[in-house]
């Protein structure tokens, strides 16, 4: 578990997907009420952890804006551009016999790159830094909370439909730079029907029917994620926080002013919430295992180009 915090982390200022427009982005999510486990290593069976049990709503905000742009012949644009994103988690716990993080706050700015190398290649890379605290108490951020990063990834046009690719992504969670693998992956099957592939920030899976030209209702797996860096028992540990979501997703476009309201319905599959230390050790450790099981799901949320 811990291996996919680190790698969604790496992907986290691989940033703005097409990169052609201003784009802002509020979401509110909220994750049911559900018990709390251990999953020991091995094929022994999962494990109650006493009474412990807990709910989380999360606020996220995006902003991306391109600096300068221009589009070749082939409609592949070259963009330079700022992002700016954060996150704010309230973990609601009850009944936890000894610390749990009760709130998250992420906050990052990057800049990012795309362009064209020829007909059939592009390359994206990207460079940030970002806070990664648990408590909004900006008098208690130091530098242990402040976390780089940046990556490179080329990407082969396949068809109009497809394109893949990968690279490397760099970040400094365990307190020096450390170099994960970046991969990118964008397959959409276009009409009234259509499937969407997204592998960049996290993890978007879906399938929707187009019933005109403003409402557009999808089915959606997704996964995403934060992460907060502390100190905890006298070591420097990260306290990651991921959730794996499926329901079904309306879109409704108002206007033509490139402004749509989203939302989603459904079940939060599995949510590994635990600590590790800051070392390589600790973060591909085997008994940190720890996670909140099934619960309902839902959220709502805004969207602008411009």
């Amino acid at each position: 578990m811990k291996s996919i915090s680190l790698f969604l982390t790496a992907l986290v200022m691989l940033l703005c997907q097409e990169g052609k427009a201003q784009q802002v982005s509020f979401k509110t999510e909220y994750i049911g009420n559900s018990g709390y486990y251990y999953l020991p290593p091995g094929d022994k069976p999962r494990e109650k952890t006493g009474d412990s049990k807990g709910s989380a709503m999360i606020y996220q905000a995006a902003f991306t804006m391109p600096l300068s742009m221009k589009v070749d012949e082939n409609e592949r644009p070259t963009v330079w551009g700022v992002a700016f994103g954060g996150a704010y988690v309230s973990l609601r716990n009850q009944d936890f016999s000894e610390y749990m993080v009760s709130e998250i706050m992420n906050l990052q700015v990057g800049v990012y790159h795309l362009r064209p190398l020829n007909d059939k290649w592009s390359m994206k890379a990207s460079a940030g830094i970002g806070i990664f605290t648990p408590s909004t108490d900006f008098s208690k951020i130091s530098f242990k909370n402040v976390l780089g990063s940046g990556g490179v990834v080329f990407i082969r046009h396949l068809n109009p439909n497809l394109d893949i690719g990968a690279g490397v992504a760099i970040n400094s969670s365990l307190g020096y730079p450390m170099i994960f693998p970046a991969v990118y992956l964008n397959w959409r099957h276009n009409g009234r029907f259509d499937v969407n592939i997204e592998l960049v920030e996290g993890l978007d899976i879906s399938t929707g029917f187009d019933y005109n030209d403003r409402l557009k209702l999808s089915y959606a797996l997704e996964m995403n994620g934060q992460a907060a860096l502390l100190e905890k028992d006298g070591k420097d540990q990260i306290f990651s926080h991921q959730y794996i979501v499926t329901g079904f997703r309306p879109e409704l476009k108002l206007g033509a002013k490139g402004l749509s309201v989203t939302g989603m319905a459904g079940i939060n599959l599995f949510r590994p919430a635990s600590f590790s230390d800051r070392t390589l050790k600790g973060v591909f450790a085997g008994d940190n295992d720890y996670y909140f099981s099934v619960s309902p799901y839902g959220s709502v949320g805004l969207k602008m180009k411009f």
